[in-house]
């Protein structure tokens, strides 16, 4: 017997409540596999793949691209063959249905067990109450006084987003609906035409605030109005650090390595936290309680095509030169392509932000929230030095380093800078201190 299966979108691990569809994979008609990517979402974090739960027909897709759907609603149908057993694979979020049955009938009122989540995202520490599950929108007629048409609110979010009118649009849908297609046909001929009459002098563009860009706002808001800001500088002569980095590219252990002037940064920062474990903490004001760890989650500012991202490096602590070369590699790689795991966007407890990539020499970095500091890396240029008494062309950075001056008196915050710039100096002493 034929049943239709209804794959809910699945908390992934990340305490969140709603992401947005960014492309199907499938559409009706085609043929899915357990473990087939079916479609491509983003959260608040990053961008995830999501895999079939079944083997069957896609029968509806029920959420549009660029379409916000909360967690826990129907957003793909898949007919499958119910053999009286369980089917292969992950069990995530999902509800059996009857052909006869629809998706857009109301939910019950009680609150059901919570079935496991999609294998992969781990589990979610608490039940949370959702918000009422958006159904799939029907085509709406916009009238004006001289034409009627259909688009659905997708479609017409699409047209705001990109600044086309309505009126201008020719329907080429089912019973005069205009389709995304249609939308963009608008947009081609625009930019081929740009000094038509077709294109309003008054638009201004709208971009919608949501996903990465929305959660990095929020945190920066949170952290820098509730952790009391401090921020410290210096520079410091990083000649030797560049030398040293020229022989390990030499070494034959390297080979094929990435081996950057950021990976020394962390090399230094890493044996100064471990001199100085107490800034390895967070303000925890619901316990009013400091809290301590043991292992350094290194999180490292990357700019993304969807924005800021903070992807961290898991006991960061216990990685080799080498081992951090190409653990930065990787995380970077990952973060530019919009497939950072959710496991490395948790539990950061020390973040550094390399502002040099973009020939900056310093800034004020905001906090991380949760985190007692993070350390600005600025650009590496030759400068006038005064070395071995007299003045000549050395390399030089700045760091600065923002802390939350709750827990991180100016003492300690003074004390792990200067180390930091000590091991950046005299690269030697970290063998001496590690």
């Amino acid at each position: 017997m034929l049943v239709t299966k209804h794959f809910r979108l699945p908390d992934v691990g990340e305490g969140l409540t709603e992401a947005e569809i960014l492309d199907w994979r499938v559409g009706p008609g085609d043929r899915v596999g357990v473990n087939d990517i079916i479609v491509e979402i983003e959260t608040a974090k990053a961008a995830v793949e999501l895999p079939s739960p079944y083997t069957g027909t896609v029968t509806e897709v029920l959420c549009a691209e660029g379409e916000e759907v909360a967690v826990g609603a129907p957003i793909i149908a898949i007919v499958v063959e119910d053999d009286g057993g369980p089917q292969a694979g992950p069990e995530p979020d999902v509800t059996a249905q009857q052909p006869a049955e629809s998706p857009e009938k109301d939910e019950p009122a009680s609150v059901p067990a919570r079935e496991p989540v999609l294998v992969g995202y781990g589990p979610a520490h608490a039940q949370t109450e959702r918000r009422p599950r958006k159904r799939k929108p029907e085509p709406q007629a916009v009238t004006s006084s001289t034409q009627t048409f259909l688009a659905t609110p997708p479609v017409r979010k699409l047209a705001r987003d990109l600044g086309v009118d309505l009126h201008q649009v020719t329907a080429t849908g089912p019973s005069g609906r205009i389709t995304r297609e249609d939308i963009h046909h608008v947009v081609e001929r625009r930019a081929a035409a740009p000094n038509t009459s077709d294109v309003p002098r008054d638009v201004v563009m709208r971009t919608p605030i949501r996903g990465v860009r929305k959660h990095v706002a929020e945190a920066m808001v949170e952290s820098a109005f509730t952790a009391p800001h401090a921020t410290e500088w210096v520079t410091v002569d990083v000649t030797r650090s560049l030398r040293l980095l020229e022989r390990a590219r030499a070494d034959k252990a390297f080979t094929g390595v990435r081996l950057t002037p950021l990976c020394l940064v962390i090399k230094a920062a890493l044996t100064a936290i471990a001199r100085h474990p107490e800034i390895n903490a967070k303000w925890d004001a619901a316990g009013c309680e400091i809290v301590q760890y043991s292992d350094i989650n290194l999180g490292i500012a990357a700019a993304t095509p969807r924005g800021l991202i903070v992807p961290n490096i898991a006991a960061a602590q216990r990685l080799s030169l080498r081992e951090t070369a190409l653990a930065l590699t990787d995380l970077i790689d990952q973060a530019r392509a919009g497939r950072t795991p959710p496991e490395r966007m948790r539990n950061g407890t020390f973040t550094i932000t390399n502002i040099g990539v973009f020939g900056i020499d310093g800034g004020t970095p905001i906090l991380n929230p949760g985190e007692a500091a993070i350390l600005c890396f600025g650009q590496v240029r030759r400068t006038p030095w005064e070395h071995k008494g007299r003045v000549r062309l050395r390399d030089t950075t700045t760091l600065a380093m923002s802390f939350d001056h709750r827990l991180v008196d100016g003492e300690l915050g003074s004390l792990v800078l200067r180390d930091i710039a000590r091991f950046l100096e005299r690269p030697d002493l970290m063998v001496l201190h590690h």
